[in-house]
């Protein structure tokens, strides 16, 4: 377990946010005309994310495991109405819509200084791609830097704190500068890239539009541009969004291939986003006044 991990502590903190959203959530609901039942659940909406949220802390790998020898054996005491394993998971995609709300609120600000990257979400061995079923008309193969994967995409911005500023996701052959704009909606200042978003028509929008100057470096074949000394040393910092990458693979589940729905994957991704939010301690540049000096 994580020293992050204070079970009293999220569950107020998830509980007071599902007290305020789900009203409005059940406000803003489509009706039809069929005779539902409308009784509360045994267990609450803030139970159910708070456990979800616990796992991605727990750094264990399957969720099976983690509810019915951690949860079943060690929270019972926190959680007394608990669920089947079963009849859990078939709750567990009412929560992407909370859980977006839920990150929406604990994502960082823009700092004026950003990083932009994309990360490749795997659903299932490039062997299996072809008779893949769960995601067969949704994900895609693609290349990263590590070579060619079949699933999403992660195109994640953070500020200089290792905060998440913002994400989209998209299937795996899409190219990452489709996705610039999109995130580049609450940025200011500067924003620092790899090679993949070398774009002069990104960089002019951009610097119009949201007054964001694109920092990249240049292919060997492009002739060199201008960067002034911070340009340089700040770019040489892009690694914090590798690191940012790095922890939520290591430290969160937010990469598995065993997933039964696309409504279970969404759940999943933004949970994991939730619990990095909550992460006391992130990779950061510490040194930034320094360097801006």
């Amino acid at each position: 377990m994580t020293a992050d991990m204070d079970i009293t502590e999220i569950f107020c903190f998830i509980d007071d946010f599902c007290q305020f959203f789900e009203p409005l959530w059940k406000k803003h609901l489509l009706e039809d005309e069929k005779t539902r039942r409308n009784r509360n659940g045994r267990m609450s909406l803030s139970e159910i994310m708070t456990i979800l949220i616990l796992f991605h802390q727990s750094q264990m790998k399957t969720f099976k495991d983690f509810y019915i020898h951690v949860v079943n054996v060690h929270y019972h005491s926190y959680f007394p109405r608990l669920l089947s394993y079963n009849r859990f998971v078939e709750w567990i995609p009412r929560t992407i819509i909370p859980f977006i709300g839920l990150f929406r609120i604990t994502r960082g600000e823009c700092t004026g200084i950003s990083f932009i990257d994309s990360m490749p979400l795997k659903v299932c061995h490039n062997l299996r791609a072809q008779r893949h079923k769960v995601f067969r008309t949704l994900a895609n193969s693609g290349k990263s830097s590590m070579g060619w994967f079949f699933g999403f995409k992660l195109h994640t911005v953070i500020n200089h704190v290792g905060e998440i500023v913002d994400v989209r996701f998209s299937s795996g052959n899409v190219h990452d500068t489709k996705l610039l704009m999109p995130l580049s909606s609450r940025l200011f200042g500067y924003l620092f890239g790899d090679k993949g978003y070398i774009s002069n028509q990104k960089r002019n929008l951009l610097s119009e539009k949201y007054q964001i100057r694109l920092i990249t470096n240049v292919r060997s074949n492009m002739a060199p541009t201008f960067k002034t000394s911070f340009e340089r040393v700040m770019l040489s910092k892009r690694f914090l969004i590798e690191t940012v990458f790095s922890k939520l693979k290591s430290s969160t589940n937010i990469q598995h291939t065993r997933h039964r729905s696309p409504r279970n994957f969404l759940a999943n991704l933004f949970s994991a986003l939730v619990s990095y939010n909550k992460w006391s301690k992130k990779p950061q540049i510490r040194t930034i006044d320094s360097i801006a000096s």
